[in-house]
């Protein structure tokens, strides 16, 4: 038996596009600054309070619990907002991978997500992503966000699969070092960063379009112990 573990944002859908459109709109509005994406990078699946502070910290501000509170605030209605107005589609291969893993008795799925559960299961509802059938747990039902490893521990216990037997499907280098921290294997999909930030991953792949569940148990044992990621044409 098999577990496999869906992170959301820049796994399942291109949500990390909206985060950075409506975190953008929110610096304007709230602080008068004008950011980019690529500001808000170190934040990347660390939940929403990271997400923030890392672009302060690249333009060397350093914001109070209360600003940070009201810009993640913010940020998620201007999120929603941008979401209904243009729903998002699941990446490719997303749904292929999910719902072959789904229909194989071999396999467990669950989704494992540091965003708080009303902004994820926007996405999820977005991407038409069938989450009632698999576990689902979120930033909300975890103390600790990554790189710390209690989210895709509590995954691998609510689906009743050992850590070491799970591969989480992850697209940032904070994911990647939780997973690997409890003891999941890991295939990174670059989506949201260049295969060099990734390489911590077992596997790094382009597109999830690659992945079939059968290659799920192999993953992490054909590079050998220690594992290095390898990268698919």
């Amino acid at each position: 038996m098999t577990g496999l573990i869906f992170d959301v944002d820049g796994v399942i859908a291109d949500s990390e596009r909206i985060n950075a459109e409506a975190s953008i709109q929110v610096f304007a509005d709230l602080f008068d600054l004008k950011v980019t994406r690529e500001d808000f990078e170190a934040g990347l699946g660390r939940g929403a309070a990271a997400y923030v502070r890392a672009a302060a910290s690249a333009h060397n501000i350093e914001l109070s619990d209360d600003q940070v509170s009201a810009a993640t605030a913010a940020r998620q209605e201007t999120f929603l907002q941008l979401l209904r107005e243009k729903p998002l589609p699941p990446f490719p291969g997303v749904m292929e991978l999910m719902t072959a893993a789904l229909a194989d008795k071999r396999f467990r799925v669950a989704i494992a997500t540091s965003s708080v559960r009303k902004k994820s299961e926007a996405v999820l509802k977005s991407a038409q992503i069938p989450y009632d059938r698999v576990e689902y747990i979120t930033g909300s039902d975890v103390k600790n966000k990554k790189p710390d490893p209690e989210l895709f521990l509590t995954a691998a216990a609510r689906i009743g699969i050992e850590p070491e037997k799970c591969v989480v499907i992850e697209d940032a280098p904070d994911g990647i070092a939780a997973a690997k921290a409890a003891g999941c294997r890991c295939i990174a999909v670059t989506n949201s960063a260049p295969p060099e930030k990734l390489s911590q991953a077992d596997r790094i792949v382009a597109s999830l379009e690659e992945v079939h569940p059968s290659d799920l148990p192999m993953v992490g044992k054909i590079s050998g112990a220690g594992g290095c990621a390898w990268l698919s044409d």
